[in-house]
């Protein structure tokens, strides 16, 4: 063939493939199904021709395709985090452990899936000004305490990943428990008093949101309050020790008196009848009007079942001489009115009275000036580790919450928000919940 003849096509298409391939390599050039240069002129697409092993395709065609299947994969990733697929590890509760709290978190047991609900979404006033979810104050992770013991160690010694991040126990976990758990936990005694100051005082007040199942007013005798009172004290007010926390819930006698229907315990166990009260005694030495209410209020009943919560510290300015005197006095009524020895171990349902002590939170930044040095956090966790040991030798149970509350929002520098609250109630139940599993 001269130079000039014309070619027929023909010619071009009886050319094997592997001699295309091998003359387009050595000009350099690349030869694709799918083209991904921007500047068309420099790949070739060979003549389409039947038969031909080539099969054209622009380069908008192709980016189209990649954005389909890009979106495809997106696609199955989202279902399969929310419904998960049998061995992926693609679920919930990575999700909340990466996105809440921070920490690698091991695959949560099939058992515990259910706790990755918010208990309380649905109680009353929740909504867009008391938004509160119950994910945000403990997210679930790996297996639960076996044993009182380790669970008011693990309570006691856990942390945050970060300021008000959910609280993760150390070692093991702590449940959140629903309302018709808390109520059955409640139930299995005649009565649980609370006996302390203001802390406790709110303490009180949280066990009563979960078990009215109110956000708004459930810590508060809402029969009581004024138009204006009800302005100021609603949600995280309610913890305003100056103006509404006085306006607490001593008892649920006075609830089932003066609004039954907001409780939500007989509701769902018809035989629920637990008193539930706080007897405030805040300071040492005692004065006598307060030992005869707290002798009171105690049902000598050596039958019943009872249970005790105590806290005492800023009254006495964390003076643990004090305290001790204190504590020995609370425990001197509870001997005397129930005839249970509460400060020996044995065998005996009347030698395992159950007490718990509950020393103070951290100290927050707006603690007033004035008890910064007497009630610093240098000083609340020294009090906070002495007292362990003295109620240790006392054989009363006892639960540090320095670790819980330092890097939690605090309402006014000493007392917690409805949120650190919520948390102390919620692990007052762990405590009572596991009161006959030893330890």
């Amino acid at each position: 063939m001269m130079l000039g003849d014309d070619i027929h096509p023909s010619a071009y298409y009886e050319q094997p493939h592997d001699v295309y391939k091998d003359k387009t390599r050595r000009r350099g050039r690349s030869t694709s199904r799918c083209s991904s240069s921007k500047d068309n002129s420099t790949s070739i697409i060979p003549p389409q021709k039947p038969g031909s092993p080539w099969i054209a395709a622009s380069p908008r065609s192709c980016r189209r395709s990649g954005r389909y299947l890009l979106l495809l994969v997106a696609a199955v990733v989202l279902v399969s985090f929310w419904y998960p697929i049998p061995g992926m590890s693609v679920g919930r509760v990575s999700h909340f452990a990466t996105r809440e709290c921070g920490f690698p978190f091991v695959s949560l047991p099939e058992s515990r899936k259910r706790e990755l609900r918010d208990t309380l979404s649905g109680y009353k006033h929740r909504g867009v000004n008391c938004n509160i979810s119950s994910l945000d104050l403990h997210v679930p992770f790996g297996s639960i305490c076996p044993d009182k013991d380790s669970m008011l160690t693990a309570m006691s010694s856990g942390g945050r990943a970060g300021k008000d991040a959910p609280y993760v126990p150390r070692g093991c976990d702590m449940r959140w428990f629903t309302t018709f758990e808390a109520c059955e936990i409640l139930g299995r005694y005649s009565q649980v008093i609370l006996v302390g100051d203001s802390m406790l005082r709110h303490v009180m007040g949280a066990l009563n949101i979960f078990i009215r199942e109110d956000l708004g007013y459930g810590a508060v005798t809402y029969w009581n309050l004024d138009a204006e009172e009800k302005r100021k004290c609603f949600c995280n007010n309610q913890f305003d020790v100056r103006d509404c926390s006085v306006r607490g819930i001593s008892s649920t006698s006075d609830v089932l008196q003066h609004d039954p229907l907001s409780l939500m315990c007989p509701k769902m166990i018809p035989e629920w009848n637990t008193d539930l009260r706080i007897e405030q005694i805040v300071q040492y030495p005692i004065p006598e009007d307060e030992t005869r209410r707290f002798a009171k209020a105690i049902d000598p009943n050596p039958s019943q079942v009872k249970a005790f919560v105590l806290g005492h510290g800023l009254w006495n300015s964390l003076d643990v001489d004090q305290a001790v005197n204190w504590l020995d006095t609370v425990l001197d009524i509870i001997e005397s009115k129930t005839g249970a020895r509460v400060r020996l171990r044995g065998r005996g349902p009347r030698e395992n009275l159950p007490i718990l002590l509950m020393t103070p939170n951290a100290a927050g930044e707006k603690k007033p000036d004035e008890w910064v040095v007497s009630q610093g956090n240098e000083g609340l966790v020294q009090f906070e580790h002495a007292m362990a040991a003295h109620a240790a030798n006392r054989r009363v149970d006892h639960l540090g919450t320095w670790n819980m509350s330092i890097q939690a929002t605090l309402y006014d520098g000493v007392h917690m928000d409805m949120p650190g609250n919520l948390l102390k109630a919620m692990m007052v139940l762990n405590w009572l919940d596991l009161l006959d599993a030893g330890g």
